[in-house]
């Protein structure tokens, strides 16, 4: 198998990253969404990210976005303010490749280079053994669950909750913009 490139994503990208989401609404549970949302409602939140400064990043192998990953507010109070929270999605036959891992991880330099000082997983569903592994391997530690909290596929799904210190974390004050 070929590398990855992982690159910025680009509005030309919305189209693969709304199929991958689509995918992940409808048969994961990775995500609580019960709806897939259209291709307006997933251009509407690339924009927002956009506009607020996060990272978002495709990973495309041989031209072709497979994955993608960014992080955006973990909680919209000023206080939270160098504190995001990480998402990332693959096309399903991609999954155990490490493309996820290599999103991350430069998800987390991103961040890192803005100045972040801490990174939040909110893990769909504590089954979900693959992104709860991959968080692990990069840096994250277990928060704690929150059990039953969702509903989909007429099951209970728990919360994982993973953090990550970005650059000095909470060792330093961080430089106000």
């Amino acid at each position: 198998m070929s590398l990855p490139e992982i690159r910025p994503a680009v509005a030309a990208d919305l189209p693969a990253i709304t199929e991958i989401y689509d995918h992940a609404v409808r048969y994961g549970t990775a995500t609580f969404e019960l709806i897939a949302p259209d291709i307006a409602e997933m251009t509407r939140r690339f924009g927002v990210l956009m506009d607020g400064g996060f990272p978002y990043l495709v990973a495309t192998l041989e031209g072709r976005v497979v994955g993608y990953a960014y992080a955006g507010a973990y909680r919209p109070r000023p206080a939270y303010r160098f504190t995001v929270e990480n998402s990332v999605y693959l096309r399903p036959a991609i999954h155990r490749r490490g493309i996820g891992m290599q999103l991350l991880q430069r998800l987390i330099s991103e961040c890192e280079q803005r100045g972040y000082r801490q990174m939040i997983a909110v893990i769909g569903d504590s089954a979900n053994a693959g992104s709860v592994g991959v968080h692990t391997r990069c840096g994250f530690q277990m928060i704690g669950t929150h059990p039953n909290v969702g509903f989909k596929f007429g099951r209970w799904l728990d919360t994982v909750m993973m953090q990550r210190a970005l650059g000095e974390g909470g060792k330093t004050l961080p430089t106000e913009a």
